[in-house]
This record gives structure tokens, sequence and C-alpha cells, in this order.
């Protein structure tokens, strides 16, 4: 009967008030308990004093405790501030008893009334060890008692990390009302720490956590718990247990607690992204403040995942006015709402397509921006290689429109977010974007507008990016699919990618490529082999990776960089500039034109256009690869005419 009233009322909370109550019960007892440990626990005292001065000492308590509030804390969660607390409550109690009785000794307020000192410093050590016991008493009884309920089925965690944020984990895992979790040990690499216990926890050295130990110990999780952890040693110490049976989770940045507070949920499965991860960009002796104040900012594609980023960024500057523009307009009130619920409220979203040049001439004309933001483009490598005509229209022609009316209105800067799929393009995605980027090249000739482009590669979370695609297909069981065994990808986050365009468009003077430093390339079979596993299954016996062959356009590796460029330093060590090749501009320029205008008319040649205007876009995997053949052939036999007609010169 007590286990199940003790049950249902576990939830609950003790009243302040009841916790105040005991407190002064329990004051009073010890002030009793003093006058018996003077006089060698016998009654040889003047008991009618002692009933005097009780309800004094009680009133006085009373009152240090309202004053320090030692009674409001949640006594199931007593810690060493509570304790801070009652040692205060304790010590103010004294200090008002004495001076009390000092002056009533001087003065004589009431007649014959004091305390002996002795037994105020009795009453008040004993007082501490009775209120702080009582907390500590009720605690244990909570925990070994009614947790113990809760606890049956309970599950055995490790904690990587024994520093303070181990610490408090530990105490959100333990104070948790409904947790069934035992921490059953500490793993740290700081030998003065190895072999010592925490909370009664004792702490291992990382070398002991094989899969002997884990099995013996029973271990169904272990929670990363190391604040500022580097994002590769995270990957390295993560991909030595996602082999064993256990679940692996992680602790959040500190700076994520809820009110600076450590709650249960928010220790989180560790996903792929916390490994591939990466430290967010420092930039040192940053001018975006000052570039964007009071300025019209134009951002196109506002509401994809790079621009809607952008968006978010500049929002946090002061600038005069924010212009978004994107043709989806699901896409573009979800990002209005987001904005309105921050407190953001001056910006103007526009539903509209960059490819519609009077629409965009009106934009320009109404607004007056002074720096555009282009991030609006198609982008699926597979969906634009036999869909060309899209490709162009946007790619390349979207950007010539926003390009001719910056430069025709005289914007200050047009920055260009281009991709590492543009370096040596094997795909008509790849490809549009590259003449997009000697376009702008172009336009920078004419002095008038700086033209700026940035080049990275691909983005954590971004709509279609292969990790969103893994945990759908993990959802439904499987199999994953993965175009080739030893394809690899960059990564980089979407807040880094968008910091680097609002940095370019600060530190550009217009003409440059931005690179940045996009660490080292992923193995994608790698990555869905640890995303099943940390996922809690196993490969390929839960779930399997299936190989379907590369796609219509995709390379195996990724460059940052084409044939013929090199690249110089910035004044941040992971932005650089491309060194581009020298351009015919004016050739150039001319053969854009005319794919542009081909393009309207559905020519079944602007492919072949295209490669002329980029001669080291090559084909991949895809049908359009016998346009190469046909122009190696052609080339071949020119090579042939002339080598003949030489020979009859000769």
């Amino acid at each position: 009967m007590i286990q199940n009233y003790l049950n249902a009322t576990a939830s609950r909370y003790a009243s302040k008030w009841l916790v105040l109550i005991v407190d002064v019960i329990l004051v009073s007892f010890s002030f009793v308990l003093a006058y018996f440990i003077l006089f060698n626990l016998t009654m040889n005292f003047d008991i009618h004093k002692l009933f005097v001065q009780l309800p004094f000492v009680a009133l006085i308590s009373l009152v240090s405790f309202l004053i320090i509030g030692s009674y409001k804390g949640v006594v199931r969660h007593t810690g060493v501030r509570d304790v801070y607390n009652i040692f205060n409550a304790i010590c103010l109690s004294s200090i008002i008893t004495i001076v009390i009785v000092v002056a009533n000794r001087a003065y004589n307020f009431f007649d014959g009334f004091t305390v002996p000192l002795t037994i105020i410093i009795i009453h008040s050590l004993l007082s501490f060890i009775a209120l702080t016991a009582s907390r500590y008493v009720f605690k244990a009884l909570y925990f070994n008692i009614v947790m113990n309920n809760y606890n049956s089925a309970s599950k055995n965690v490790l904690i990587y990390g024994a520093g303070e944020s181990g610490i408090l984990t530990h105490s959100a895992l333990t104070n948790a009302s409904k947790s069934k979790v035992k921490v059953v040990g500490y793993i740290d690499k700081d030998q003065q720490k190895v072999g010592k216990h925490i909370n009664g926890v004792k702490v291992y050295h990382n070398d002991a956590l094989t899969e002997s130990f884990i099995l013996k110990k029973d271990i169904s999780e272990v929670i990363f718990s190391i604040q500022n952890i580097d994002h590769k040693k995270l990957r390295v110490l993560v991909e030595s247990l996602v082999d064993y049976p256990v679940l692996v989770k992680i602790v959040p940045a500190v700076e994520d607690w809820i009110n600076g507070e450590l709650k249960l949920s928010q220790i989180k499965q560790v996903q792929i992204e916390d490994l591939l991860d990466r430290a967010t960009i420092d930039i040192k002796n940053s001018n975006i403040a000052e570039e964007l104040k009071n300025k019209t900012v134009l951002v196109t594609g506002g509401a994809g995942s790079i621009g809607s980023e952008i968006v978010r960024q500049v929002c946090t500057y002061g600038y005069k006015s924010l212009i978004v523009i994107d043709q989806a307009e699901s896409a573009l009130y979800d990002l209005q709402q987001e904005l309105k619920q921050n407190g953001f409220h001056n910006f103007i979203p526009i539903v509209a397509d960059v490819r519609d040049k009077n629409r965009m001439n009106i934009v320009f004309q109404e607004y007056a921006p002074n720096i555009v933001f282009h991030a609006a483009a198609y982008k699926h490598v597979p969906l634009m290689e036999y869909n060309s005509y899209e490709a162009i229209k946007i790619n390349v022609a979207g950007t010539k429109v926003l390009c001719d009316l910056s430069a025709h209105y005289n914007v200050d800067k047009f920055v260009f977010v281009s991709t590492d799929k543009a370096v040596n393009p094997t795909n008509v995605m790849g490809a549009t974007k590259r003449i997009a980027e000697m376009y702008i090249s172009c336009m920078q000739q004419l002095k008038k507008t700086k033209f700026i482009t940035t080049r990275f590669g691909n983005v954590l979370g971004s709509n279609g990016s292969v990790i969103p695609l893994f945990k759908k297909q993990i959802e439904k069981g499987g199999p994953l699919t993965v175009t080739h065994e030893d394809v690899t990808r960059f990564f980089m986050t979407i807040p880094e990618a968008s910091q680097l365009v609002l940095e370019a468009g600060a530190m550009g003077e217009g003409g440059e490529i931005f690179i940045f430093d996009m660490g080292e390339s992923v193995k994608i079979f790698d990555l869905a082999k640890n995303m099943i596993k940390l996922s809690g299954l196993k490969y390929p016996e839960d779930i399997d990776i299936k190989v379907t062959g590369l796609r219509p356009g995709e390379k195996l590796y990724e460059e940052l960089l084409a044939n013929g460029e090199n690249i110089l330093p910035t004044y941040h060590k992971k932005i650089m500039i491309s060194k581009v090749r020298e351009l015919d501009y004016t050739t150039i320029r001319s053969n854009i034109n005319q794919l542009c205008v081909s393009n309207m008319f559905f020519d079944a040649d602007v492919v072949r256009l295209m490669k002329e205007i980029v001669p080291e876009y090559i084909s991949k995997n895809s049908d359009l690869c016998k346009i190469d053949d046909q122009i190696e052939e052609k080339t071949k036999k020119n090579d042939a005419s002339s080598l003949e007609k030489n020979i009859l010169q000769s």
C-alpha cells in the first residue's frame, strides 16, 4: 500500500510551505538536542528557560529561511547550491540570535532573557546537519524506493567525458523522474581521474572501452559529453564504437541547453551530420556588417537551402531593406512566417521567376538593390542531364538576366552562388553553372558592377542531398542505394556556405572566384554504413547497401579547381581565390548569347554549343557521350585533312 501511494505521488513536488514547516520543526528539535548535549545527555538545566527560548529561536529561524529562500529547492534534486543556501540561512539565524542576546544583555529589553553562546554554536551545527541530512535522506529514499519501480527495466549507460559536462549529464540522467537509466561508469583519458569515483560512479580509461567491456557491463548506450570536441576526433571515436552493440548519443553544446540547464530530452542519438559537421568559420576582421549597413539587399532563390540561410544571416545586420525572390510559393511563405516569428519585419518576399526579364526589371526599378546574392538555380544532376532546356534557361539565361540588370542599374556588388560541379563538368548542370561563371567574368570587364563568384561542394541537409535520402531509406527498412563503392564527396554546413557567400560579398573587389577549403572528402559508401550502424541496426544483416551504378552525368570525385586554375590566399586561411585562366571575353559573351537564343527555340544542338563554350565539358555515364564521340571523330577528320593538305603543299 505504501509503495503504491509513493508511486502514485512520485511525480508531485512537496509544497515549499511544507518544507518550511519541516525545517522549522527540525531546527526546534536541534535546539532541544543542543541542551541535552551540553549537559551530558541529562536534564540538569532550567527546562522553563528552554521553553521560553524555543519559540524565539524557531521564529528567528523562520525569518532566516524566508530571507534566504532555502525552503524553495526541490528536495529530490538537492545539490550543492541547496546546501549552500541552508548554510547561509543557519549563519543568518545564528547572527541574529547573537545580536539580540547581546543587545538584550546591554539594554534589558526582556528581563532575564538570554541564550548561552555555547548553545547557539552547538545548535547551529546540529541544525545544519539535520537540514542537510533530511534532504539527502529523502532524496535517497526517493531514488532507492520510488525510482526502483521505474527502473525495473533500466539500461546501463556509459558517459564519455568525466568533466563538468559529463557530471551534469549524469545529473540529468539520474534526476529525470521517469528515466530508466543507470550510469555504470565514466570514460576519460585523464590519468588523474581514472580509477576514481564521481557521484559514486567509477571513471575508466578510454582504452577500457572494448567490446568485451561493453558486453560484461551490459551497456546499452554510450553518451558523448565533451564540450567543444573536434569533429574529426568525434568521428574517429564514434566510428570506433559503431561496430559494437550499443547506441551512441551526444550531449548538445552548452549554448543550446534550455535556460542553461541540460534536459534529458536534449541528449540525442548521434546523427551523421554531427560527424560531418565542421567548426563554424571564425571570420576575423570581417566587414560584413559595414558592407550591408543601410543597403538594399536582394536574394534570389531566397526560399532554398542556401538562399534562406543567407536571408537569415542578413537579417542579423543593419540593412536598409531585404528583397527575397523565389518562385516556390509555399517555401517562401514558410520563410516569411519564420522571419516574422523571430521579430524580423523589414523584408519583402516576392514570388517571381528570375528568368522573367520584364518582372525582374520592375523589381530592380522599384527597389534599386545595392547588393544581389544570386542563389536561384536548378541543381540536381540526373534531372538536368535530360532537361537541358530548363537547366540553360535558369542557370544561364536567368543569371544573364540578373547580371545585365545589375550592370544597367549600377548595383554595387553581384555575388553568384556556384558549385564544385562547374569544375571540369561532366554533366549539363555543372556545365551551365560554369557558363554562368564565364558570363559573370565577361560582365566584370564592363567595370560597372563588382561581379563575384563563390564555389563550394555539397551542403549538409539541403533539399535532395544524400543524407535525407538515406534517412528515408532506413525508415523504410532499406536497402540504401549508393551509385558506386568508390564515389566521394565534399560536405559543408548550410551556415558555413552562407557565411562564405556573405564574406565574399564583403571582401570581393570584382572578378574573383572564391574557393572554400572543404576539408577531407567523404566516401559515400562508408557514410551509408555508418548511418545504418548509428541507427542501431547492423549492416548487412538488418539493412543492406545496393550499388546502383553511377547516374547520368555523375562523377566519382568532385574537384574545386579546373585545369589551368591556381589559388591565391586571402586574409582567412579557409578562403582562397581561384586564379582563373584568361578568356576571350568578346567571343565567350557572343557564344553565350547564341546559346540562350538557341535554347529559346529548343535547338537540339544546345549541348553541342555548350561543349564549344566549355571545352573541358566531357559527358560521363550519359547518352550525351555520343556528342563527345562525334566531336572527337570530327576533330580527327579535320586533323587528317589538314595533315594531308600540308603534305600536298609541301
